[in-house]
Formats: C-alpha cells, sequence, structure tokens
C-alpha cells in the first residue's frame, strides 16, 4: 500500500468518473461546438454569478490568461510572497505578460487591505510600474490551505474600487474554503473581476480549471488561450470529469479536513516535530527540529510506502485528497505514533 500525500493533485478518476468520461457527448471545443465543454462551462459560470466561463487544461494556463486580460505590458500586479503566480508558475507573469509582482509580506499567504494601499504604486509616478491588478489565493498552497477571512476580502475590493484596478482570484483550492467557511460560489462571483477554479485540486479530476468573469472582461479570453497553446479539439471527454466531480466531490472534502487535523494532531504528539502549521483545509505543513535531517526524514516515510513533500529548511507537507483511504489514514497514524 503506497501512501501518496504529496499533492490532491495525484488523485485517479473513480469508476463513476471514467464512466461519465467514456460516455460524454463530443465535438470540436475550438469551434466552441463540444456540448459538453458548453455545459460544464455555463454550469460554473452561473454557479459563480459571471456571465462567462471558459475551460483550461491547467490552472497556471487560467491564472496567465487572467493576468494578461487585466493587464498591459510594464504594469503591476500586487499579490502576496507566497502567491502561486509568484512562485509556481514558471515566471510566466513576465515572460507571458510583461508584467512585475509587487510582493506582499503577509500572514500565511493572506494580507490585509490597508497593505494593499501601501504597495498601490502612485498613477502618476511614471518612475514606477502602473499598479492595475489584485491577485489573492484561496486557499493559500504556501500557507498551509489557510482560507481568507470573507470580510478582509471585501475590504480590499473597496481598495480595487477605489483606485480602478482589477480584482482576481486564484481559487485553486476554492472548493476546499467553500465547504470549511459555509461560503457559495456566488459569494466570491460578487466581489471578484475573474476567478479561476481547479478540478484537478481535490475534485479527483484528471485535468482542468476553469476561468469565469463577465463578458466584458472576459472577451479575449479564448484568444489568449489559444496564443498559449490552450485550444483543445473533443475535449467534452475531460469536461464530463469536471461535471462529475461538481456533483459528487465537493462535500466530501470535509472528510479530507478532517483526516488532516487528525494527522496533525499526531504530529504535534512527535518530539521531533518543532511545529505545526494551524490546519483548516486538506494542506498538512510542519517543521522538523533543527537536529532533525530533512531529507532523511521524508527518505524514512519513502522507505515505508509514504510519500511527502520537503520545502526547504526542515519544512514538510502533506495533502489529503479522494484516493487516500481509511485504511491508509490509519496506517499512517501507526506509523507516525511509533517515530
Amino acid at each position: 500500500m503506497i501512501i501518496d500525500l504529496r499533492s490532491d493533485t495525484v488523485t485517479k478518476p473513480t469508476q463513476g468518473m471514467l464512466d461519465a468520461m467514456l460516455s460524454a457527448q463530443v465535438g470540436d471545443d475550438v469551434y466552441k461546438e463540444d456540448e459538453t465543454v458548453n455545459k460544464l462551462e455555463k454550469r460554473i459560470a452561473d454557479m459563480f454569478g459571471k456571465e462567462e466561463a471558459l475551460f483550461f487544461p491547467s490552472g497556471t494556463m487560467a491564472n496567465q490568461t487572467a493576468l494578461k486580460l487585466h493587464t498591459n505590458l510594464g504594469d503591476q500586479v500586487i499579490c502576496d510572497k507566497y502567491a502561486h503566480i509568484y512562485n509556481y508558475e514558471g515566471g510566466g507573469a513576465s515572460f507571458n505578460s510583461g508584467i512585475s509582482c509587487k510582493l506582499i509580506d503577509g500572514h500565511r499567504g493572506m494580507f490585509t487591505a490597508s497593505q494593499v494601499i501601501e504597495s498601490i504604486n502612485p498613477p502618476d509616478f511614471y518612475h514606477s510600474p502602473l499598479t492595475k491588478l489584485v491577485a489573492v489565493e484561496n486557499t493559500t498552497n504556501k500557507g498551509g490551505g489557510a482560507c481568507w477571512d470573507f470580510d478582509e476580502l471585501k475590504s480590499i475590493k473597496e481598495v480595487c474600487n477605489n483606485h480602478n484596478l482589477g480584482y482576481h482570484l486564484d481559487g485553486a483550492r476554492l472548493w476546499n474554503a467553500l465547504v470549511t467557511r459555509n461560503e457559495t460560489p456566488k459569494d466570491y462571483g460578487q466581489l471578484f473581476d475573474t476567478i479561476s477554479v481547479c478540478l484537478s485540486k481535490g475534485l479527483g479530476c484528471p485535468v482542468g480549471s476553469v476561468l469565469v468573469g463577465d463578458t466584458e472582461i472576459m472577451q479575449n479570453a479564448i484568444r489568449i488561450r489559444k496564443i498559449f497553446g490552450g485550444g483543445m479539439r473533443q475535449v467534452g471527454y475531460l469536461a464530463a470529469a469536471g461535471l462529475y466531480a461538481l456533483d459528487h466531490n465537493i462535500d466530501r472534502l470535509l472528510q479530507d479536513h478532517i483526516r488532516a487535523k487528525e494527522i496533525g494532531e499526531a504530529l504535534l504528539s512527535l518530539s521531533i516535530i518543532k511545529k505545526v502549521e494551524p490546519i483548516e483545509t486538506n494542506i498538512i505543513i510542519f517543521e522538523l527540529e533543527s537536529h532533525v535531517d530533512e531529507s532523511s526524514f521524508v527518505n524514512t516515510l519513502k522507505e515505508n510506502s509514504i510519500h511527502i513533500i520537503g520545502m526547504g529548511n526542515n519544512k514538510l507537507r502533506m495533502v489529503t485528497h479522494l484516493d487516500y483511504t481509511d485504511s491508509m489514514h490509519n496506517k499512517l497514524l501507526s506509523f507516525l505514533k511509533k517515530l
């Protein structure tokens, strides 16, 4: 039994999802003739109360398209120093859009409205980049699956309105935040100009993210997707997985969260663990005591068929997911107790 807790992207489609994929009605999506893709896009747009949605092969491409929709060459986006768009998208902000990132030193990937105000460059000061966009990530990946306070997001929206800034949500794991905080997609749709949501993180799909927004901001999204090489043909087989996931795999995320918290409690009982970040959703980030070697710790787990990720500086990460079963969970907890 291999216990793979490196990410919630390691899941494989269930039989029910595979059946849905095989029975999908498809067409050429480049001509917008794939009825299953069209159905998925309409459903997610309606969920968020937005006019348009577009299916992408990856969350990175969806985010990069959003950055390009909101900015021009030389502009600047405000984001947290932990932000996925800055750390994990291959420098795409500069490569694809010719923009820079103004990094905020937030808390676990989250910042305040007052910090946004402090980060806005004066629009008439031509020596600095023109601030055009604020990007938020919920839940925060490097922040350990932390969920934003919705009132703070509303305060940031007010700042954006006052300074004529776009507002983008990298909602790769937004589904986790929604079930934890009892919030709704429409709550977020009312705040953000664009939102990307991932179907392959947490929801068990093999591929796919969706970008939503109203018609005015989204009118060039399909052109940018084409430029990035994201035009696909009979992609309804993948969209069908997304529709299945929306029906079957959102509410069950709470189970992942419960297991993550139980893992956190087990880690806290170990003398070799210095710290465990607060656990709200399905990500566990913990730190080893200084005398414990990170590589040796990871390898010890790997030798026992437990795979996790080392983040450097004695920090490590585990992520619970759809394919992490009760028997795996019991085995892991039993193993941790023996360390």
